[in-house]
């Protein structure tokens, strides 16, 4: 069965689409990553999904319920850790949890136990009663998503939780995410700017730019699409004699040096160097979702950011007109 089944999902406000149509289903269980530049419309469709905000058109069911006609359902199924922080600071942890219990009418004989729980799950317990202004980064982090869990919900929202963590504090929430999907079987649905995040826990992404899932895949397989190799080549390049190859997926100009993506450059490598020409230095590498980002966003970023410039250059000269 699918947690989440979107169709052709839309929002818009004034001239702008931030979702465009979406149509998607994640099953149950699934970590699933939800990658774009900002303004892409991340933020906007988990919002829709979460009933936090109304589609303009099209719907889609959450565990099992209809958004539209039956938001109040799909709450009691879903948790939420926000972009923003949001747990009370003058509160401790301990306190936070029952609260957020209450808010959801958990029986008050479950309450207790659940929190002592959840507290254990993400490694608080020792810190239960502390306030949560004495907490570190990380550790609000933490609390956050026991919040969004101690209600038992099929599904969990997780927008950019790791969002400005020190690396050891990310790694930790890292390691609660997986333990979740482990043992609880909940469906996950993230968003984040750190592929690395996507790469180690999602089981599919999907890359959204203006509104629209532009790709949709395993991190594996879309890593495929761009090439299981990079070769970075400096040097006088016979670029016809490269593009001709095989193996060879795509050849681009960056700077100084040529970047090249190919199959395997094990097997291939010394027929790509016998081709390339006079070369002065060469870079091997693997594929990481960073390319995978910007081969297939980076160049709209690219034409928005252009757009954009023009935008702003055209208003300067109206208002040098106007002034004279």
């Amino acid at each position: 069965m699918a947690a989440i089944k979107t169709d052709k999902l839309v929002k818009r406000y004034a001239e702008v689409t931030a979702a465009d149509g979406v149509s998607l289903e994640i099953p149950e269980g699934e970590v699933f990553g939800l990658l774009g530049p900002n303004g892409a419309g991340k933020t906007t469709l988990i919002s829709m999904l979460a009933t936090l905000v109304r589609p303009t058109s099209g719907g889609a069911l959450v565990a099992g319920r209809d958004i539209n006609t039956e938001p109040l359902e799909v709450r009691r199924n879903i948790g939420i850790v926000f972009q923003e922080p949001s747990v009370d600071d003058l509160l401790t942890a301990r306190e936070n949890l029952y609260l957020h219990s209450m808010l959801y009418g958990m029986p008050r004989r479950e309450i207790n136990p659940k929190i002592d729980k959840m507290l254990s799950l993400v490694n608080l317990s020792d810190r239960a009663d502390s306030f949560v202004k004495t907490y570190s980064g990380g550790m609000r982090r933490r609390l956050e998503i026991a919040r969004g869990l101690i209600h038992g919900p099929k599904i969990l929202f997780l927008d950019e939780p790791t969002l400005g963590l020190d690396p050891a504090s990310r790694k930790a929430v890292w390691s609660h995410i997986r333990e979740l999907k482990e043992a609880h079987n909940t469906t996950i649905i993230l968003t984040t700017h750190y592929m690395e995040e996507a790469d180690s826990l999602a089981d599919r992404i999907g890359i959204i730019n203006r509104g629209k899932i532009i790709e949709l895949d395993t991190p594996e397989a879309l890593k495929r699409k761009v090439g299981q190799d990079l070769v970075f080549i400096k040097g006088s390049v016979n670029e016809e004699a490269i593009k001709a190859l095989p193996f060879v997926k795509s050849l681009e100009r960056e700077n100084s040096r040529y970047k090249i993506s190919l199959a395997s450059s094990g097997s291939n490598l010394q027929a790509l160097l016998n081709a390339a020409g006079t070369i002065d230095e060469v870079e091997v590498r693997r594929v990481t979702l960073d390319d995978v980002f910007l081969k297939f966003a980076g160049q709209q970023i690219a034409e928005d950011a252009e757009e954009h410039a023009e935008d702003f250059f055209e208003r300067v000269a109206a208002n040098k007109a106007t002034r004279r």
